[in-house]
């Protein structure tokens, strides 16, 4: 039901009136322009002699001092240029807004003007549903006081990640229906904390069962839609704004790359400790190590899922106290496996021994150095 609220509440969000403060300098009008070919000149846009015409321009006076929020409703591809230069791309069908303020910071205006081209190449955009969002006051200002603007944030296209949310829900269910033994067997606190060596060696089933290769791929997908999340907020959050060109990127693609590179390192994880037990000549460990390895990651991604519905509620809210969360959930989950695989392997063989020290620090520090690298310090 949060997730049907969410979703009504992102495509039924009323479009702001006109009537702007008197103060706000940076304001888009209806006076869009054509350029007809073979000639240099911008020519006033007419609907029905300019039908063609697949973009529309217009020029815009913006001064730093103020934020210059616009909303407007996209179709797919809608491309939005500031001086020739891209700086939003609509990955789906929605309702967007959008501060060309940050956009034209280091860029050189023409006679005091940049110029502002809306295009898409498959129809004339509808440029009739572009609108100035008017600038919000502080309500907690003192009487007599001037009042001040704010900037409101940029809108994250969420309908992507609702649909991701829904189909991980589908996934768990289906296994918890299918395979309720092993869904209990990995999913049970009592069987997580745990630690008989000779019971962790022997249970649960082969590796390249249908069930383990479903739970794996359920992970996966709770992993790489928190991921996806994590970098799309980056380029959303104000202190990034100057060093990330802000764009609705094709979050379904990378939702669907993190699964299945998320899936092959979890599976070549097993190949990697075969070849590095047989250079280090400890071969018993591979079976126990990986098991453990397993099941700590499948046990803590079951919660990645209540993580997204976080990030769905309040980044909206509280964008950078939500990245950071996000980045944290991703941190301790990798670190406190790693932490389980040496606890483990410690119950049966001591890691005090610097051999057997090394092999731990080449199988799991230093991969695990590597992913924090790219996941979560990656801005």
């Amino acid at each position: 039901m949060l997730l049907v609220v969410l979703w009504l509440g992102v495509w039924q969000a009323p479009v702001q009136g006109q009537v702007l403060p008197l103060e706000q300098k940076n304001t888009i009008t209806g006076n869009w322009l054509v350029q007809p070919e073979g000639q240099v000149q911008l020519v006033p846009y007419v609907s029905g002699q300019h039908a063609k015409y697949k973009a529309l321009h217009q020029w815009l006076s913006i001064t730093q001092a103020q934020p210059f929020q616009i909303a407007f409703t996209a179709p797919k591809d809608l491309c939005l240029f500031l001086n020739n230069r891209l700086v939003f791309k609509a990955d789906s069908s929605a309702y967007y807004t959008l501060d060309l303020a940050e956009f034209s910071k280091g860029a050189a205006p023409v006679e005091g003007k940049y110029l502002l081209t809306v295009w898409h190449p498959g129809q004339q955009p509808n440029v009739s549903t572009f609108r100035n969002v008017p600038l919000v006051a502080d309500e907690q200002q003192d009487e007599g006081q001037r009042p001040f603007s704010v900037q409101v944030r940029e809108y994250v296209n969420q309908n992507t990640f609702i649909i991701f949310m829904l189909l991980i829900g589908l996934l768990y269910g289906l296994l918890r229906v299918s395979f309720p033994a092993d869904f209990k067997n990995r999913f049970s606190p009592h069987n997580f904390l745990r630690h008989d060596t000779q019971e962790m060696l022997y249970s649960g089933k082969p590796l390249g069962t249908a069930s383990n290769l479903l739970f794996i791929l359920a992970f996966s997908l709770s992993m790489a839609l928190l991921i996806a999340a994590i970098h799309t907020n980056v380029q959303h959050v104000r202190l990034f704004n100057r060093l990330f060109p802000v764009s609705e990127a094709d979050i379904t693609t990378k939702v669907l790359f993190y699964t299945l590179l998320i899936f092959g390192v979890v599976l070549l994880k097993y190949v990697y400790l075969k070849v590095m037990s047989f250079v280090f000549g400890l071969e018993e460990l591979v079976k126990l190590q990986y098991r453990e390895f397993l099941r700590s990651l499948l046990f803590m991604g079951l919660f990645l899922p209540f993580i997204m519905l976080l990030y769905l509620s309040l980044n909206m809210l509280m964008p950078e106290a939500i990245l950071l969360i996000s980045n944290l959930s991703v941190a301790l989950l990798l670190v406190i496996s790693i932490l389980r695989v040496f606890y483990g392997v410690n119950k049966k063989v001591s890691v005090i021994n610097l051999h057997l020290f090394s092999y731990l620090c080449a199988t799991e520090v230093i991969p695990l150095a590597i992913m924090l690298e790219l996941i979560v310090f990656n801005f």
